[in-house]
């Protein structure tokens, strides 16, 4: 108690404004962090982490403190740099698409020519697909992550192109299967297992697996999807798990346009 006491007092003698700026530098690191793993598998990971540590430190410093555990301090500082191995294996996939991103200028990927022609290649791909009534799949991300369903399929990370998408939805082909998700001007995964919609929310007997598993992602993030029937060759977007059909090129290329925006 009195090492504790002994702490707040310390902390009291520095400048307020010095020790809230550095509060507020770690509340944003943390926030970014938090922010950048949410809907991956390594979300829980990293508090989990989070936790052991800030747990782990306070406990070590009352203790040794009060008595004065030089061994178990030292103990505990190789136990750190072993999490810091263990963080830096577990969460490669996230510390390489930081990197990713870090090294991706935005205002690049958000030009003007480069939104236009990614609506353009996905009007383009949805409309021959319905012509076709080849069933497709496409959920376009936005804030949330989709990280924990991007796991499950296959990643390929290319341009947003409509031969690409009309060639993975081609039936027969490897990747037709289940969804494709997309994230600004690239195609992320291929073949991606989605949640489908709870029976009492929707129903089953005029909804084919795709427009569920649409209802399903929208209804659980801000994801929003676009799935064309393979029986009616019907185009539908689905944003907030609410289910609209689409009945002209023009308003198609709206929507994706206020949401690629």
């Amino acid at each position: 108690m009195e090492t504790l006491i002994d702490y707040f007092i310390r902390v009291a003698s520095y400048d307020w404004w010095i020790v809230a700026i550095e509060l507020i530098l770690i509340g944003l690191v943390v926030y970014w962090a938090v922010d950048f793993l949410e809907g991956t598998r390594g979300e829980r990971l990293f508090r989990g982490v989070i936790f052991i540590l800030i747990v782990g430190f306070l406990a070590l410093k009352l203790v040794v403190g009060r008595f004065e555990f030089e061994r178990l301090q030292y103990l505990y500082n190789g136990f750190l740099i072993g999490v810091l191995i263990i963080a830096v294996a577990a969460f490669q996939p996230e510390v390489r698409r930081a990197l990713m991103r870090i090294g991706q200028s935005s205002f690049i990927s958000s030009a003007p020519h480069q939104l236009s022609r990614t609506v353009e290649e996905l009007v383009s791909a949805i409309i021959d697909l319905s012509a076709k009534r080849i069933g497709a799949i496409i959920v376009i991300e936005r804030r949330v992550a989709l990280g924990e369903f991007i796991e499950t399929g296959v990643r390929l990370d290319a341009r947003v192109t409509a031969a690409l998408l009309k060639t993975i939805f081609q039936p027969g082909t490897a990747l037709h299967d289940m969804a494709v998700i997309i994230r600004a001007d690239r195609i992320v995964a291929a073949r991606v297992q989605l949640p489908l919609a709870e029976d009492a929310g929707v129903d089953s007997a005029s909804l084919g697996s795709r427009h569920r598993a649409a209802i399903g992602i929208t209804t659980g993030s801000d994801a929003v999807c676009l799935v064309v029937s393979e029986e009616t060759g019907t185009i539908s977007f689905v944003e907030n798990g609410k289910l609209n059909r689409i009945v002209d090129e023009a308003g198609l290329k709206r929507r994706l346009a206020n949401i690629l925006a």
